[in-house]
């Protein structure tokens, strides 16, 4: 029985995604070699490794046991890769952080940027996961650092302030909407809206809420920016969702206003996650530090 790192990154990424398909995208392979790969890696265990359905796919109690070491032997090899990039005169270590869409598109892109300035030699994977998703993972050892929001459960991490923000709802100038001061995101429901793409965290957690609702999310347009949702809403086609630090600079150009939701998942408390601070990369920690020290 031999995995290579290859076959264990590939596997990590499978479960993590619950699709051998979006595994193997994250994984940087073709679905056939990905498939193959997996077939594979069963074949020697004499064993199955996932429980395939119509959903997806779940690690078996085996694929489990693999799962653990896995991620343990892929920390050890970036650790290793760290140590001596330094001599090889390559890059000298790589930092994974989960976020939740307002912080990775709102907070990090000018923190990271100064970071990087400062650390030449390091890399960023930068990832977008939902909150819970990231605590889980983050408890896993699945990557270093996380960034949530504040309404979730991170006890049994270790957490730091990061920054504060609300989701507000933007609409059209000439919109029915537009002369509100609040509104409840159910008596949003009513309306058409400009969004995110299905596949982003925010819109998988507003889907989530109009579901608990009970009301379909009658999401019009699919975009990948806020500043898209921002110009679409302005034309009329639907309203929209946005960070209120978004809203701050797409006022000044665009005939939208902007009207605060009631719902107390609204405002935004974000926080900086991690498993053990000291367990961390040397670059890893300094990047938590550099977070935490540079104000908005």
């Amino acid at each position: 029985m031999r995995f290579d790192l290859t076959d264990l990154g590939l596997f990590r990424h499978v479960v993590e995604a619950g699709s051998i398909t979006h595994g193997a995208a994250r994984a940087n392979l073709v679905l056939g070699a990905a498939s193959t790969r997996i077939r594979n890696m069963e074949e020697a265990l004499g064993a199955p490794l996932l429980t395939r359905g119509r959903q997806g796919v779940v690690p078996t109690q085996a694929g489990r046991t693999l799962l653990q070491h896995a991620r343990a032997i892929l920390a050890q090899a970036e650790r290793l890769r760290e140590d001596l990039g330094a001599y090889a005169g390559g890059l000298a270590g790589q930092v994974h952080i989960l976020s939740n869409t307002n912080a990775l598109t709102e907070f990090l892109p000018e923190t990271l940027s100064s970071f990087l300035a400062e650390h030449p030699q390091v890399s960023i994977d930068l990832e977008e996961r939902l909150s819970d998703e990231i605590v889980g993972l983050i408890a896993e050892g699945s990557a270093d650092i996380g960034i949530v929001a504040g309404t979730v459960d991170a006890s049994r991490l270790t957490t730091y302030p990061f920054r504060s923000d609300r989701f507000v709802l933007v609409v059209a100038r000439n919109h029915p909407l537009a002369e509100r001061n609040n509104i409840s995101f159910a008596e949003v429901l009513d309306y058409d809206f400009v969004g995110l793409d299905r596949a982003s965290a925010l819109q998988r957690f507003l889907a989530s809420k109009a579901s608990r609702i009970g009301r379909p999310l009658r999401l019009r347009v699919q975009l990948r920016s806020f500043d898209a949702v921002c110009r679409l809403v302005e034309r009329n086609v639907g309203v929209g969702i946005v960070p209120e630090t978004t809203v701050r600079w797409a006022e000044k150009a665009m005939a939208i206003n902007s009207v605060d939701l009631n719902d107390p998942w609204a405002q935004r408390e974000l926080t900086i996650c991690v498993r053990n601070i000291d367990a961390l990369a040397p670059y890893a920690r300094q990047l938590v530090e550099h977070m935490r020290a540079v104000t908005p």
